[in-house]
This record gives structure tokens, C-alpha cells and sequence, in this order.
């Protein structure tokens, strides 16, 4: 049971490791881009690939699907990236119960957005999950767990891509763990417990004001989507892919352009100096910061302004 991109690689190896796939559960296919014509997941196009049974039910708690799932009598749900609350229903029905792989060490980061939220916290080290499903927002106990170090100047886009490939080989590593019998379920801490909801362009908004790093963790997380935004001469533009320049300069005017790097532009904070590598504006491609000045040049001291 997986939907986007991020769970692909462990359907391959699912196959390519020879466990039997009964079905495939993904998403209905959803209108997408300005012709609104429906699109299949990418779960479901990796899936024909192989010339797997697609089921795409619109809720999977339903009755009527529990009953499809319950005449295939599966040993085990595999879940990665599904996009549904699973209720008791269904969850009871495999012989094994199902398994979740989740992007993060739970208890910490619960929810949509695991990747995201651990970078705009600039965490050191996110990781890998193996859960037993319940009915709660990754609330099952831990069968595994795996730690991944993310990288100082690592975006979201690039953190996804890589964990999606962990993953493929954390859920095989968990799968001959468990026929082997040598995993125990250990319950979550929920006095530890933190929430990752789904990112929105409300966050967006880059405040000028804070430091350096949280400027830059932020710049990151939202990169590739939605993408940090900022004004500048009137035109709201997207910032992506950033490092800290200087952590610790104070008395700055936060929004300011120091100057260009070799890299890209030097924009003064409230504590330190961002750089910013490249820019996006409306309806156009985004660019590195050296072809994006050369048609829209910000000369030293140019501020940037409150999104209004």
C-alpha cells in the first residue's frame, strides 16, 4: 500500500526480492497540471510495470473493500506512503498485521511530513521506522528503527529521494528480521512524541528577522515545494537551496543584499548571513543565482521585503 514516489523503490524491492504481491493498493488516479486530466500514481505506474493487480479504493477502511482484501488472505499489509487512515478493520486482517515504514525516528516527527519538518527544525539526524500499525497517526509500537544523518546543506527534495531509497532496503532488512522472529514490538514514548502535519504555503513567508540557520533550514525544507518566498523590488519570488554564510555577524539590517558569492547572493539576517543559490520568479523556471541576476540584478544593499 503506497502512493507517491517515495514508496516505488520498496515495491521493487518487494518484487525484485521475490516476496509474493498479492495487490497493490494505491491512490484513485487525480486530476493534475492545467488539462486536469486524471493521472495515475506512481505506485500504480511501477506496479504495471510488473504486471501487478492495482487496487485504488477511495477509502480503504470501507467494508466493502475489507471484504476484497479479507478472500486475498494476506500474510502481511506493507505500507509506505499510502495517504489513508487505516482502521481496525482492515489492519486485522493479515495474519502478520501490517507494517508501516515511516520517514523518522518516532515517536518524533508523527504525520505527513516527516522530512520537511525535520529539516526546518534543523535537526542533525532524522531516520527510519518500522512500525506495527494501529489505529492511531503512527502511534504502533517499533519493530526497528534506523538513524540518517542529514546533510547541512541538504534540501527536502533531496533528503526524500534519499530515504526513499533506505527505505526499500530497511523494509527487506525488517521483513527478514520478522520471519526470523527476531523483532519485538516496543511501545512509542508519547511523552516524546512531536507532529509533522502536512506543509502548506502558509509557512512560506521568509522572516528576515531570525537567524541565519532557521532562514536557511526553512529555504531548504520547502524545497522543491512550495518554496520559501520573499519580495524584492515589488516582484514576490521563490529562494531555494541555501547554506549559512555566517552564523554568528550581528547588528545586520535583516533583508539586506551584502554582495554575491561564489555560489550565489548574500542576504543579511537578524543573526548572520544566509546564502541564496537559486531563484524562481512567477511563471518562470528557476534558476541558479548567476543566470536569475543577470535579469534581475539586486545590487548590494537591496532589501527584501514582507510578502503582502
Amino acid at each position: 500500500m503506497g502512493t507517491p514516489d517515495y514508496a516505488v523503490p520498496s515495491l521493487k524491492n518487494l518484487v525484485n526480492c521475490r516476496h509474493v504481491v498479492k495487490a497493490v493498493v494505491t491512490q484513485p488516479d487525480r486530476p493534475k497540471g492545467r488539462s486536469k486530466k486524471p493521472v495515475a500514481p506512481p505506485v500504480k505506474r511501477a506496479a504495471a510495470e510488473f504486471g501487478l493487480h492495482v487496487l485504488q479504493p477511495e477509502n480503504a477502511s470501507d467494508r466493502s473493500f475489507c471484504d476484497i482484501i479479507r478472500k486475498m488472505a494476506p500474510d502481511l499489509l506493507v505500507v509506505v506512503a499510502f495517504g489513508q487512515v487505516l482502521r481496525k478493520e482492515l489492519l486485522d486482517i493479515p495474519s502478520w498485521g501490517a507494517l508501516n515504514i515511516h520517514a523518522s525516528l518516532l515517536p518524533k516527527y508523527r504525520g505527513a511530513a516527516p522530512i520537511n519538518w525535520a529539516i526546518i527544525n534543523d535537526e542533525a539526524k532524522t531516520g527510519l521506522t518500522a512500525m506495527s500499525m494501529d489505529e492511531g497517526l503512527d502511534t504502533g509500537p517499533i519493530l526497528l528503527q534506523e538513524e540518517v544523518c542529514i546533510g547541512a546543506e541538504e534540501t527536502a527534495g533531496e533528503l526524500h529521494d534519499r530515504l526513499a531509497l533506505l527505505s526499500g532496503d530497511f523494509l527487506l532488512k525488517t521483513l527478514q528480521r520478522l520471519v526470523e522472529g527476531r523483532l519485538s514490538e516496543e511501545p512509542q514514548d508519547r511523552s516524546e512524541a512531536t507532529y509533522a502535519p502536512k506543509i502548506d504555503k502558509g509557512i512560506s513567508v521568509i522572516g528576515w528577522d531570525q537567524p541565519a540557520r532557521a532562514i536557511s533550514a526553512l529555504i531548504r525544507a520547502l524545497d522543491p515545494w512550495p518554496g520559501a518566498v520573499s519580495v524584492i523590488k515589488k516582484k514576490e519570488i521563490k529562494l531555494f537551496s541555501s547554506r549559512v554564510d555566517d552564523e554568528a555577524r550581528e547588528g545586520l539590517s535583516p533583508g539586506r543584499v551584502a554582495g554575491l558569492s561564489e555560489g550565489g547572493l548574500l542576504v543579511e539576517t537578524g543573526r548572520g548571513i544566509v546564502e541564496i543559490k537559486e531563484f524562481q520568479t512567477p511563471g518562470k523556471k528557476r534558476l541558479c543565482a548567476g543566470d536569475f541576476l543577470r535579469g534581475f540584478p539586486m545590487e548590494e544593499g537591496t532589501m527584501f521585503g514582507d510578502v503582502r
